[in-house]
């Protein structure tokens, strides 16, 4: 699947008619690492390195979440790019932008939606050679 580039996406954000009202754009750019989540999240010491992903999502649960973001308290743009498939170390998961008035909106708005995403919408297979 073909990444979008976030510079486009400033640009059009840029363009669209709420834009005088944003102060703020943040991105999220989610990376399959090597790292076993079991060993960052919780100290997993046997946790065996990763050398790739099965990575699916639900279409309509990020949908419902990109929506619920949309009504946070100062965010006027929201964007949502994820990949799909079988992911190698270093591929790119999603893409996440957000665009608000001020930043403790537009971080909250940026911190509520990536977490649900990876909590509600995904499912991350790793593998482990």
């Amino acid at each position: 699947m073909n990444k979008p580039s976030i510079d486009q996406w400033l640009l059009e954000a840029r363009g669209e008619p709420d834009a005088a009202k944003c102060g703020m754009y943040l991105a999220h750019n989610g990376v399959v690492r090597e790292t076993a989540k079991a060993l960052v999240r919780s100290g997993e010491a046997g946790a065996q390195p990763v050398s790739g992903m099965l990575f699916s999502y639900d279409r309509e649960k990020v949908a419902a979440g990109i929506a619920e973001a949309k009504e946070l308290p100062g965010i006027y743009h929201v964007r949502v790019w994820l990949n799909e498939g079988e992911l190698a170390v270093g591929d790119d998961i999603m893409l996440v932008l957000i665009g608000g008035d001020i930043r403790p909106h537009v971080i909250d708005a940026l911190q509520f939606l990536v977490g649900k995403i990876k909590n509600e919408c995904v499912s991350e297979i790793e593998k482990h050679e």
